[in-house]
């Protein structure tokens, strides 16, 4: 079968869901090989790559690469890639991963998708493109394709696979250190799951009227275990940080279940979640263009219908 490199995405050496969903893609389209650049690498995090279909783990386990900006993982990419020949490169469509790619596709020679949603055997990916507003079948036509996925895209499933280490070395040019990392930042994260990677999220807009209004959307997403959202409104009002946001100009995200709450719908917004698996919309206005997307829709009052659904929640929980 054919080889599918496949990049792990890792922070400290912690392996994040959307790596197991590419290496599940993987399966479908030949031998997964996952490529973990910089260091972290354990026993037990190539423990969870075979588990879910790795076959070979190339490590480049340099700290190095963690040092300077984007570049040099590209490069030490592009020679693994050159080795082993692969018939694509699955790369997770975040800010980091589209930039490799990027970088990748010119030093290969190659064509690159991003942002794909679904990738078939023969290698055609599917994208939302033009604010989501259309779906296109894209297929790479020069050198190896290299296409980045969407998280959330396909459901993780096990299978085993060998899971044979292959050492690389590092390849970091003098060109490459032109952008160094001269100090971190760790962000203070809460309970809740990463907005990109949740399975569910729950998005406040304009019609949660204040950053007080988030506290029932808060609320609701902890009963479901879920990643808060909000619409550029609510961010630029000052409501919510902007890295929460949901839409072209924030984050994209692609769960199996998206709830918006007092959200209208503009294409701004709609392009950053209408991939979302299953759509669930509360809102007082019942012209609202997002209720156009909606798999179950309710018109009413979020501070009545929420609250509502929040304690229902807990007590099918109890």
């Amino acid at each position: 079968m054919a080889e599918i490199l496949v990049v792990v995405e890792q922070t400290d050496g912690t392996i994040k869901k959307v790596t197991l969903e590419l290496l599940t893609l993987a399966q479908s389209l030949g031998s997964p090989s996952a490529v973990w650049l910089g260091s972290g690498y354990t026993d037990a995090a190539g423990s969870s790559l075979a588990e879910y279909g790795a076959d070979k783990i190339y490590v480049s386990d340099s700290s190095e690469l963690n040092d300077f900006v984007v570049a040099p993982k590209a490069e030490t990419l592009a020679a693994i890639m050159a080795d082993a020949a692969p018939a694509a490169v699955l790369i997770a469509s975040t800010a980091e991963g589209k930039e490799i790619a990027g970088r990748l596709a010119i030093k290969a020679n190659s064509g690159v998708i991003t942002d794909a949603v679904a990738v078939s055997a023969d290698l055609i990916a599917t994208q939302s493109v033009f604010g989501g507003s259309t779906i296109v079948q894209t297929t790479v036509t020069t050198g190896t394709p290299i296409i980045t996925v969407r998280p959330n895209s396909t459901a993780p499933v096990a299978k085993a696979g060998a899971g044979s280490r292959v050492d690389v070395a590092a390849t970091i040019s003098a060109a490459s250190r032109g952008a160094k990392v001269t100090g971190r930042t760790v962000a203070q994260k809460g309970g809740r799951p990463e907005l990109a990677e949740a399975a569910i999220v729950v998005s406040g807009g304009r019609g949660v009227n204040g950053a007080d209004g988030f506290g029932v959307i808060e609320a609701l997403a902890d009963s479901l275990g879920a990643a808060v959202g909000a619409s550029r409104a609510a961010t630029d009002a000052g409501w919510y940080p902007h890295q929460y946001q949901v839409g072209q100009t924030g984050k994209t995200v692609s769960p199996q279940l998206y709830i918006a709450n007092g959200i209208s719908g503009a294409i701004q917004h709609r392009a950053g979640m209408q991939t979302s698996k299953t759509v669930i919309v509360v809102n007082k206005d019942p012209e609202a263009p997002i209720f156009e997307l909606a798999d179950y829709g309710v018109v009413g009052d979020l501070f009545a219908v929420v609250p509502q659904l929040t304690d229902e929640i807990e007590k099918r929980k109890a």
